[in-house]
């Protein structure tokens, strides 16, 4: 019986947001033109089960790079409208389109000058006919089995909101480094640290130069401890790489003979390299699909700047 239920109410709520597919239409577009042009925040605004939909869409807004926050009608009507700028525009939530407190707000906005886009299941109300923008997000039933509470309506404006913040996302043209500024924290964060704040720099930098015999090669490799150094060109710029794979093939190679090699005869040229400010998520990637344990970051001119290895990002827990 609850798997049957569960099921029903998933496909009511799938139907729903399918059904949103098929109304979009230039509405859409222009509520995303109105959000776009806004020089200040999106304020977005709910009362009960669609304030609750209300604070998520804006925290999704607001982490995909538009400004946003959630203000409460009830509270705006009690001192909190202040929080409200010409500047704003306002995204409204009532799914019955006649939110008393809601509603109650219409004056002061058509006052301030606050574009008005609003997402309801009733284009007749009041609120819509307010409005510079209205959002469909009607829905044939509700999954509740006494079709009362909010549940595939829900769903649906949630859908809308997300589409709105992707929309605007894209059209902002925010990237990974952008939402890398706005998720320093938990998991997220960690993944979308950047090379430059994870590589070993500094002394902790093996390097050698193409002269270096193999004798000080191993010395610098197992005074870093990172299983791999650097070889530098009279120029500074990277050569190449000897790791211990390098110092095991040519030891089983040449025998004793190994020691009187230079850094430059034995070591892996054109190695993988990574800009400082590439992503910890895609170096990890590129490790684990080019099956190696360290990358070099250089700089614009091939100049090492620091080793990442994978050990470093596997204790991230990136995944």
């Amino acid at each position: 019986m609850s798997l049957e239920t569960a099921k029903r109410v998933l496909r009511i709520e799938a139907e729903a947001i399918r059904d949103l597919i098929e109304r979009l239409d230039a509405r859409f577009v222009k509520a995303v033109e109105v959000l776009l042009a806004c020089k200040g925040r999106v304020v977005v605004t709910g009362m009960g089960k669609s304030g609750l939909i209300g604070r998520k869409i804006a925290a999704t807004l607001s982490s995909t790079g538009t400004p946003s926050f959630f203000l409460h009608p009830a509270e705006a009507l009690h001192g909190d409208l202040g929080m409200l700028t010409r500047a704003d525009a306002l995204l409204a939530i009532s799914y019955g389109g006649e939110t008393e407190e809601i509603v109650a707000l219409l004056e002061t906005i058509k006052r301030l000058g606050v574009p008005l886009v609003t997402l309801t299941g009733n284009a007749r109300s009041t609120l819509a006919a307010a409005s510079d923008v209205v959002l469909d997000i009607r829905v044939k039933e509700e999954a509740c089995s006494l079709n009362l509470a909010p549940t595939a309506s829900t769903t649906a404006t949630l859908a809308i909101g997300d589409a709105l913040a992707i929309a605007l996302l894209e059209r902002r043209g925010f990237k990974e480094g952008d939402f890398a500024a706005l998720h320093p924290s938990g998991r997220l964060g960690r993944k979308l640290l950047r090379a430059e704040s994870l590589m070993h720099s500094g002394d902790a930098l093996p390097r050698v130069n193409l002269d270096t015999k193999l004798t000080d090669v191993i010395y610098e490799m197992s005074r870093k401890g990172l299983g791999v150094t650097t070889v530098l060109d009279a120029e500074g710029r990277l050569a190449g790489i000897v790791t211990d794979g390098d110092l095991r093939r040519l030891m089983q190679q040449r025998g004793p003979e190994a020691f009187h090699v230079a850094a430059g005869e034995c070591m892996t040229p054109s190695p993988v390299t990574l800009s400082p400010q590439e992503l910890a998520g895609t170096a990890l990637n590129l490790m684990e699909r080019r099956r190696i344990t360290s990358i070099v970051v250089v700089d614009t001119e091939r100049r090492p700047l620091g080793v990442l290895h994978l050990h470093d990002l596997w204790t991230l827990e990136l995944f």
